[in-house]
């Protein structure tokens, strides 16, 4: 799972780093984080969808709050015994095998 939210956690930060970069033209003399270029890579994408680029940055970041609720929702899962331990614990409530067994 680590690798998973390396792969996942790599790529994000690379491309919100870039995007925040070049929009605001915060380019360090390289024409990589240049706006010229950040408005060409929307048109380009917009012409390959046929959609108006200035809706696919909203449409981007949608679907990277998806992405990162399905890889978070996997990790609880597969956490869920551990999770639902802290919680008790929190709560302040004994765990079902530390309940009073009934006398016989």
């Amino acid at each position: 799972m680590r690798y998973v939210l390396l792969l996942w956690a790599l790529p994000m930060g690379l491309f919100w780093s870039w995007y925040a970069l070049s929009f605001h033209d915060i380019n360090f003399g390289m024409l990589f984080f240049s706006r010229l270029l950040h408005d060409e890579v929307f048109r380009l994408y917009g012409e390959i969808l046929g959609l108006d680029p200035a809706i696919l940055p909203g449409m981007v970041a949608r679907a990277c709050i998806v992405d990162t609720a399905l890889i978070f929702g996997i990790l609880a899962f597969r956490r869920r015994k551990a999770i639902a331990g802290w919680l008790r614990e929190r709560r302040g409530r004994p765990r079902p095998q530390e309940a009073v067994a009934p006398s016989v």
